[in-house]
């Protein structure tokens, strides 16, 4: 799996992302203008000293995004989308798209990729959800759907034990 942010805009977000990324794997996809700068205490304190693991990559635009990854499947989280994201099928290199926070994906980019548009259900009375809940909501449904290859699926106390 792959995560893009499409512009974001608030750094505790991506630093959160980022460290969900470290945990299931999974390469992050910057396409600029981003608002804020990498260095940023509050992106490396949400991030934590996870963030040097994360495999990240950066774009100027969406244009570059698609020249340098002509062949990715996006599936667009938006809540103009008339399905959700539990009613795809997810394949093991397809890419998930965020838009920023702000404002979204652009329609102008929507309108050209309808049928790869998900969203996550909810009450007509809030406008979205937080964007790194987002991403861990479907992010780790692809996951589900793809067995959660190569991740942990067992955990160990640390001072006692499970009972038989």
């Amino acid at each position: 799996m792959h995560i893009i942010l499409h512009q974001p805009e608030i750094p505790g977000n991506t630093g959160n992302i980022g460290r969900t990324c470290v945990a299931t794997g999974t390469p992050l996809h910057l396409i600029e203008p981003l608002g804020f700068r990498l260095d940023e205490k509050a992106i490396k304190r949400a991030g934590m000293d996870y963030w040097q693991h994360l495999d990240v990559h950066r774009y100027m635009n969406f244009e570059e995004f698609r020249e340098k990854n002509p062949d990715a499947k996006i599936w667009m989280a938006t809540t103009k989308a008339k399905r959700t994201y539990t009613e795809v099928e997810y394949g093991p290199d397809d890419y998930i798209m965020f838009g920023k926070e702000s404002a979204g994906i652009p329609e102008e980019i929507l309108v050209e990729n309808e049928e790869h548009c998900i969203r996550i259900p909810m009450l007509p009375t809030i406008r979205s959800l937080n964007l790194s809940n987002s991403v861990s909501i479907i992010l780790y449904e692809a996951l589900r759907q793809n067995g959660f290859s190569d991740m942990q699926r067992e955990g160990e106390l640390h001072r006692l034990k499970w009972k038989e």
